[in-house]
């Protein structure tokens, strides 16, 4: 199997400090939490940043911030989201993009997000994809539904996006795809060969599927914006708690981590 690539998800953009107290939220505490993470085994960061209230935001300048803060402190791999929060225009989620990651998020379908809609109409993937061509940044797609998958196929046909794609399934949150083995191996084997992906569990079903993804020669996604606990009950200490903890389940299976480099060299990334 290739080497294991762990993304950590440090911040997303619905949890608060009253849902974790540990939640990393300025320039500087993301830039050490993505260290942290980087020396837990990461070599990539699914990166978020919020305003100094702690809500949201897609602003280019916060972004420049925390990936400044990131960089100061190692190579990891960073990957800006262009899903923002719901209710974003798609100008607003762009603005990371022109700062010309390494990667960005593109979702390729509209979902029910709880009690929200994450709303991705035809003409924002075909304006997501050809930005991120313009700036030279590898898209992760980010699938809610297996009928994603064929969205993002249609955009690679209409030459918007380069093949091989990697792909993240995002599996658990109410409104998508459940998260169950029998789901997580229809998404794997939807996929063209050569493809590479990522799953992301929601909430308690973060550390199955992270196991099941070890497994079956994907790569995994864990953090605080899929989930604030080390186990039922009890809050996780950090992002980097998380991660060490897929690491040792990878190596009492063989799997070997992937350092940020490598993990370059599985993504086909062209570095920055």
């Amino acid at each position: 199997m290739e080497k294991l690539i762990i993304t950590a998800a440090l911040t997303g953009a619905e949890v608060t400090r009253e849902h974790n107290p540990n939640l990393p939220l300025t320039a500087a505490e993301i830039g050490e939490a993505a260290y942290e993470c980087y020396r837990a085994g990461a070599a990539m960061v699914h990166l978020h940043v919020r305003k100094e209230d702690g809500s949201p935001t897609q602003d280019a300048a916060y972004f420049k911030a925390a990936i400044e803060q990131i960089r100061s402190r190692c190579d990891i791999i960073v990957q800006t989201s262009t899903g923002g929060a719901v209710g974003m225009s798609a100008e607003e989620r762009l603005q990371p993009v022109y700062l010309k990651p390494e990667m960005a998020t593109l979702t390729t379908g509209t979902v029910n997000f709880g009690d929200d809609v994450f709303y991705n109409p035809p003409e924002y993937l075909e304006k997501f994809a050809r930005a991120m061509q313009e700036q030279g940044v590898k898209p992760e797609i980010e699938v809610f539904e297996v009928g994603m998958i064929n969205n993002a196929l249609y955009l690679a046909r209409k030459g918007l996006i380069e093949e091989p794609m990697h792909y993240d399934f995002v599996m658990g949150v109410p409104g998508g795809i459940p998260a169950t083995l029998k789901n997580l191996l229809h998404l794997a084997e939807s996929l063209p060969p050569g493809s590479t992906w990522t799953v992301a569990g929601v909430g308690r079903h973060e550390l199955p599927m992270a196991t099941a993804a070890i497994l079956l020669g994907g790569h995994v996604r864990v953090g605080f914006e899929d989930n604030i606990y080390y186990e039922k009950g009890v809050l996780a200490e950090s992002n980097a708690q998380l991660v060490e903890r897929v690491a040792h389940i990878a190596r009492l299976h063989y799997r070997e981590i992937a350092t940020p480099d490598e993990a370059r060299q599985i993504l086909r990334l062209r570095r920055k």
